[in-house]
């Protein structure tokens, strides 16, 4: 079975000089630390799924990545722990002659079969709108999915969907006293995250996310805002996404930002996955800075996820 989760996870003040500067407190949500397997919001979205999975008598769960996707490594590692086959779909045909890089060898490790597919075959297969993102529109759809690969319980790409919008939810119950003067921030890769910290908070108080990917104007709100409807049957205010930080597009780390990760992690000690959690870090440094939130907002930065292991 898969074990427990650490709950509620730390939350640590981490105000540094260009936020003291603004008037703005930080604090990291580090749910980072939430599971040993599937650590951030992968356990918060996969959770729920996982229950149905199993309530439901699925043996199999079956969804989407790409060729460094934490997504995947999750599902072959949660599956495995509770006693159930994966199938990870994998965005490139010419990965599958190439030598396995260190994510792909830890899903496959897990148990994971591993389908390569074209770029054509694979937005076919998930359906996708702004670079790098995956949702439940469109697509093969379900049946022709388990048609091609048996009888499985379909996650979308980034294992966004109505449950694990709930899941996320939990964030915001583990923060006590929000109000007026809060933001609760976290990165956006395909709306599941932010959908469900919108959704959780009270009255007053605001959500923020940083866009990972680019291209992605317009289509994660409309993500949020579907998972909103399909998850709770009405949508939700109170949001926005940030999309200048996207670094030059998703996976994508350039040099100011590997610097101002660096930086950060000296002065706190803490360290950072630089795809998500850095761009949401370095977003928040320039919007205070620029003087986007009024003196004595407090932001809750979510951290996402772990950094990637140092390998050969």
């Amino acid at each position: 079975m898969l074990e427990a989760a650490r709950l509620p996870t730390p939350l640590v003040d981490c105000t540094d000089e260009v936020l003291a500067r603004a008037g703005v407190e930080l604090r990291l949500k580090r749910d980072d630390l939430v599971h040993p397997l599937v650590p951030g919001n992968k356990w918060r979205k996969l959770g729920p799924n996982l229950e149905l999975a199993l309530r439901e008598g699925h043996r199999r769960l079956l969804t989407f990545g790409g060729a460094y996707s934490t997504h995947l490594r999750a599902v072959a590692l949660a599956a495995r722990a509770s006693g159930l086959s994966s199938v990870g779909l994998v965005r490139g045909e010419e990965l599958a002659r190439a030598p396995r890089n260190w994510s792909l060898r830890a899903a496959e490790e897990a148990g994971m079969e591993l389908v390569f597919l074209s770029r054509a075959e694979y937005r076919e297969a998930a359906g996708r709108g702004a670079e790098g993102a995956g949702g439940a529109g469109g697509g093969l759809g379900e049946a022709e999915l388990r048609r091609r690969w048996g009888p499985c319980l379909v996650l979308p790409e980034g294992g966004s969907n109505a449950l694990a919008a709930r899941g996320a939810e939990a964030v915001v119950a583990e923060l006590d006293g929000l109000g007026e003067r809060d933001v609760v921030c976290c990165p956006v890769g395909t709306g599941g995250t932010l959908a469900g910290i919108a959704a959780g908070l009270p009255p007053g108080a605001r959500a923020l996310g940083v866009a990972v990917l680019r291209g992605g104007e317009g289509y994660l709100e409309g993500e949020v805002a579907r998972l909103h409807r399909e998850a709770y049957g009405r949508e939700f205010g109170g949001w926005r996404i940030d999309h200048g930080h996207h670094g030059g597009g998703y996976g994508r780390v350039p040099a100011a930002l590997e610097e101002f990760a660096a930086g950060f992690e000296r002065r706190h000690g803490i360290a950072l996955e630089r795809r998500y959690v850095a761009k949401l870090l370095a977003a928040v440094h320039d919007l205070a800075g620029a003087g986007a939130f009024p003196p004595g907002t407090r932001l809750t930065a979510v951290v996402t996820g772990l950094p990637d292991p140092v390998v050969p």
